[in-house]
């Protein structure tokens, strides 16, 4: 069994006067290097901290954008009130808790009242989302509230299903678990509209499941 790692418990809190604000978030990834005990002026990480920047900037680059106002960029006026559904949405974000990576497929529905939503909008809400540091709960909740709040649909049900390396990589160290989350709304609550949406997420897709 894996001993393991010593961490100091004690923690200082810096406030805005010690001046942080000053260094560049370069800098402060190559203190973090040094603190690892590694030597950041040597060639595999001189470049480490420009690429880290660059990559949590795109991971977390759903701070940026606004869910609201890409879905009301494609809504359309469509006589239909049976149930769409965009399901194996791949996604991946960041886990706030250890800011490690969770991956897996998300699953959207809706039965619309009046209005539809372009269907390449769906995966670009849940990237949004996902390009955040989140818990899947909350990344499960806030993908059905965006489309009942833009569209009004008689309901809308999500559900994802997701590997996290905060269990897989460390602590309980579980490589084939996985979470399952769901939020329903609306008739998605009742029990035959919530069973008929799960059964067709269940059906195996054109490259199968």
């Amino acid at each position: 069994m894996a001993q393991p790692i010593a961490v100091s418990k004690t923690v200082r809190r810096i406030s805005r006067d010690e001046g942080l604000s000053e260094f560049s978030t370069q800098e402060m990834y190559r203190e973090i290097l040094s603190r690892l005990g590694e030597d950041p002026s040597r060639d595999g990480l001189l470049a480490t901290p420009s690429r880290v920047e660059k990559s949590m900037a795109f991971l977390t680059k759903g701070y940026d954008e606004d869910p609201t106002k890409i879905l009301r960029g494609a809504m359309f006026d469509v006589d239909y009130d049976e149930m769409v559904i965009v399901k194996d949405i791949e996604m991946f974000s960041l886990c706030e808790h250890h800011m490690l990576p969770f991956f897996g497929k998300v699953h959207v529905a809706y039965i619309p009242k009046g209005k539809v939503i372009g269907l390449s909008k769906i995966p670009r809400l849940v990237e949004v989302f996902a390009r955040r540091l989140q818990v899947q709960e909350r990344l499960t909740r806030q993908i059905a509230d965006a489309i009942q709040e833009a569209i009004a649909p008689q309901g809308v049900g999500v559900v994802i299903e997701a590997r996290h390396l905060c269990m897989m990589m460390r602590g309980i160290e579980k490589q084939h678990s996985s979470t399952v989350t769901s939020a329903m709304v609306g008739c998605f609550r009742q029990k035959e509209t919530r069973l008929e949406f799960l059964s067709l997420v269940r059906q195996p897709g054109q490259g199968g499941m």
